[in-house]
């Protein structure tokens, strides 16, 4: 029929048709086309109806591509045995084998029922846990399922018959698309963690990221053995991704001396738990001295003459001999210990001040006393080196470097100096300060290299003596300072002086050679006066010897003269005295002693005319009258002196006026007697 529509269509192309004929032609064509849509549905509900007889008759199960078929076989004349819950010989119950995508047949619905579950998919990124249903016991020994040979789970029967264990499994699912029998096996994904009481993100692939260190504790296996902290490294389990091999080669259950290093890695976090650290980073000028609490069994290398520690090599328990140079390091922290020594120079103060590195942070000035008495504060500097390869033997003896400032380096500098201030004084300290530092470096360097540590050098700094005694030190510098002082200020003056001396005699150079002139002039005078001196003086110089010796001749005739004039004078002299004395002994004989001693005074008075009776005399008998006669009488003699008392003195000492009587003009004395 649809040829004909075919034919009836191309015939009427080929006309010229009008309204009513295209019309007519649609009709047709729809006609057509109900027709065909009949037909169609018709046999497509035969297909069906026929496909459900089939399916029915011959217990057809189709599965999809994204499907899996579980079986649960409803009759079956085998029992499961008590305890099971798959069966794997025909047993009633849910069946080991599942269904791969197709048809299927004679699974007839009245004796087999097919669940059909999606299949597992596990993105990318990500983990699946699996939790057997049925199995083999999981030994006390041991907290997870071992792994079999099943096909990644989605072989049941060969998980069942290889005696897998039900429970948590070892094994996990990594990215993929899994046909796994979920009546046997439970499956946690990210997507359903949280409703098996797990966190989404346990079930990601674990990534230790740059620039640290997994450490690594896992949860099953045997136990470690007596004395040790960790499990010792197993090679062949990939980084703890093949829980198998781990556990088949003796894998110890707890902290692993292994790590895992910066990557991506599908750890089952039932079996192993991961802790990310730092890496251990050993700075420029540093080297890492390692100490292993884990490894092989110790084996000291230091050699005999190396007596206060020991050594190892690298891979054993102890101090490792060859240490770690700057870099990034991937050790394992919770089983070694790794001290940093500096192999820089050190600089340690004992002062106030404090070094970066703070292995002098408890150091303090050190209080020495003097030989004369004194105590006072040192700051001391001291710079220390240690060899690379010298590091492990300082930290094998002392055990770190905070444990070498403390202990070693802290009493050889502070009891050396207290040692040696006791026989210097405060000021031997302040003066030679630069001896006792060499004295110092010579004994530390010495005593510091038992300890494999060099003394590169020692620095005396502050030196703080009694208040007193700086004082004084203070005052003579000031003193000192200030003469220089002085002496600088005098020279400038003298060498102005100089200045000004010279400018004065540039200034008068034309009036000194004048002067210069006629001193040569006035020198040349002078000689030839000396020379006509001379001869003046040697003419003078005989006349005056001449008449010297004449004057000689003449003092030495006078002096006999008065030499023989002196003898006879003192014979007169000491006859005269004899005769007076002859004369007094006989007038004491005859008239005694007192009457001869008057007699005598009065031969003296009257010799020198001695005048006994005053020449006015006043009374006191007459009143007022004897007082004004007294001062008439003596302003007469006044007057009489000024006018002739010289003639009258005359004519007294020639005898015309031998009397005098009072209050007479004859003779006029000077007494005044008042009665």
């Amino acid at each position: 029929m649809l040829t004909h529509h075919l034919k009836l269509y191309n015939f009427h192309r080929g006309q010229k048709k009008g309204p009513d004929d295209l019309f007519t032609i649609y009709g047709a064509k729809m006609q057509a086309s109900n027709e065909t849509v009949f037909i169609v549905s018709g046999i497509i509900a035969f297909a069906v109806l026929l496909l459900i007889s089939a399916k029915a008759l011959f217990g057809i199960v189709i599965i999809d591509e994204l499907e899996v078929g579980i079986v649960i076989k409803k009759i079956s004349v085998k029992k499961l045995e008590a305890g099971k819950l798959i069966a794997l010989n025909g047993e009633a119950g849910y069946q080991a084998d599942t269904l791969a995508p197709g048809w299927h047949f004679y699974y007839w619905p009245w004796m087999y029922k097919v669940i059909k579950e999606r299949v597992i998919m596990i993105p990318q990124g990500e983990i699946g846990l699996i939790v057997a249903k049925a199995g083999e016991s999981i030994p006390a020994s041991h907290i997870l399922g071992k792994v079999v040979e099943c096909d990644n789970y989605q072989d049941a029967r060969a998980f069942l018959s290889k005696g897998g264990e039900k429970g948590r499994q070892l094994g996990i699912l990594t990215a993929g698309t899994y046909r796994i029998n979920t009546a046997l096996f439970q499956i946690i994904t990210k997507a359903n963690a949280e409703s098996h009481d797990m966190a989404p993100e346990d079930l990601l692939v674990y990534q230790v990221e740059a620039d640290q260190v997994g450490i690594v504790t896992t949860l099953d296996g045997t136990p470690i053995e007596p004395g040790e902290i960790a499990g010792p490294i197993i090679s062949g389990h990939d980084n703890f991704q093949n829980a198998r091999v781990f556990l088949e080669t003796s894998g110890r259950r707890g902290l692993q001396e292994q790590v895992l290093l910066s990557g991506s890695w599908n750890l089952n976090p039932w079996f192993v738990k991961v802790e990310q650290v730092p890496m251990t980073v050993i700075p420029i000028g540093h080297v890492g001295v390692v100490i292993s609490y884990v490894g092989k069994e110790h084996q000291d290398v230091s050699g005999s003459e190396f007596k206060h520690g020991d050594l190892v090599n690298v891979g054993h328990k102890g101090v490792w001999v060859t240490p770690l140079y700057p870099g990034k390091h991937p050790l394992n922290t919770r089983v070694m210990k790794v001290e940093l020594v500096p192999t820089t120079n050190i600089v340690l103060n004992w002062a106030t001040r404090t070094e970066s590195h703070k292995y002098d942070e408890k150091l303090n000035s050190i209080t020495v006393r003097s030989k004369d008495g004194f105590s006072f504060n040192l700051d001391v500097s001291q710079i220390i080196h240690v060899g690379a390869l010298d590091a492990p033997k300082v930290i094998s003896r002392v055990g770190s470097m905070q444990n070498l400032v403390d202990h070693v380096l802290e009493p050889i500098v502070g009891n050396y100096f207290r040692n040696s201030a006791q026989a210097y004084t405060v000021l031997d300290f302040l003066t030679n300060r630069s001896e006792r530092q060499k004295e110092a470096a010579v004994f530390i360097e010495h005593a510091t290299k038992v300890y494999d540590v060099q003394a590169v050098d020692t620095l005396i700094g502050d030196i703080t003596p009694p208040a007193q005694l700086m004082q004084t030190q203070t005052d003579r510098k000031i003193a000192e300072e200030q003469k220089k002082t002085f002496e600088v200020q005098q020279a400038a003056q003298t060498q102005r002086q100089q200045l000004v001396r010279e400018t004065a005699m540039a200034d008068i150079q034309s009036d000194l050679v004048k002067s210069e002139q006629g001193v040569n002039i006035s020198e040349l005078q002078a000689n030839s006066q000396v020379k006509r001196v001379k001869g003046e003086a040697e003419s003078t110089k005989l006349k005056a010897g001449a008449e010297a010796e004449a004057t000689r001749m003449k003092a030495s005739a006078e002096a006999e003269a008065t030499r023989l004039k002196g003898n006879g004078e003192a014979e007169a002299i000491r006859s005269i005295g004899n005769a007076k004395a002859e004369a007094y002994k006989v007038g004491v004989d005859s008239l005694g002693s007192n009457g001869y001693t008057l007699l005598q005074l009065m031969q003296v008075i009257g010799d020198n005319g001695l005048q006994i009776v005053p020449n006015v005399q006043v009374t006191g008998s007459t009143g007022q009258s004897g007082i004004t006669e007294a001062l008439i009488g003596l302003l007469l003699r006044s007057q009489a002196k000024s006018n002739g008392l010289d003639d009258l003195q005359a004519l007294k000492s020639n005898g015309d006026a031998k009397e005098s009587k009072p209050g007479v003009a004859g003779g006029f004395g000077e007494d005044v007697t008042l009665s």
